[in-house]
């Protein structure tokens, strides 16, 4: 799985307008389920994610987790995140994992996320979704598993 994980003061998915999921201080983690990903993917996705020390400490370093500050996670599923630019001047996406399979694993990722006591927010898979987010540093972070 792919993942883009970023710190956030704040952010938001919308649906046709109506915001679907939002959060204060935490993650927005954009995820992509890839063609031979399972669950221990999502396994390791999640759980590394759940102890990633990007946050401020006292001291103003990067040492405290999510957990740590008592922070959320908004999942969003991102199959661009796929894209292959090796040739030509339109992304290819035929790395990224069938829908079915993407959504159960993004379903499966987000509960495990849960699972590692942290409060999730979700997009909608497959849908047109508007995102928006304050980028705290920034930090922006890729991981894949």
């Amino acid at each position: 799985m792919r993942a883009l994980v970023q710190r956030v003061s704040e952010a938001a998915v919308r649906v046709d307008g109506d915001v679907i999921g939002e959060i204060g201080a935490g993650l927005l983690i954009l995820v992509c389920a890839m063609q031979g990903d399972d669950d221990a993917n999502a396994d390791m996705l999640a759980a590394k994610i759940s102890k990633l020390r990007i946050f401020k400490d006292d001291a103003g370093k990067m040492n405290r987790s999510l957990l740590d500050i008592g922070g959320a996670a908004l999942v969003v599923s991102q199959f661009t995140l796929a894209a292959d630019t090796s040739r030509g001047n339109r992304p290819g996406f035929s790395s990224a994992a069938p829908p079915a399979d993407g959504e159960r694993l993004y379903e499966y990722f987000s509960d495990q996320l849960r699972g590692h006591a942290i409060t999730v927010a979700q997009g909608l898979f497959g849908a047109d979704m508007a995102v928006s987010l304050t980028n705290d540093g920034p930090v922006t972070i890729w991981m894949e598993f």
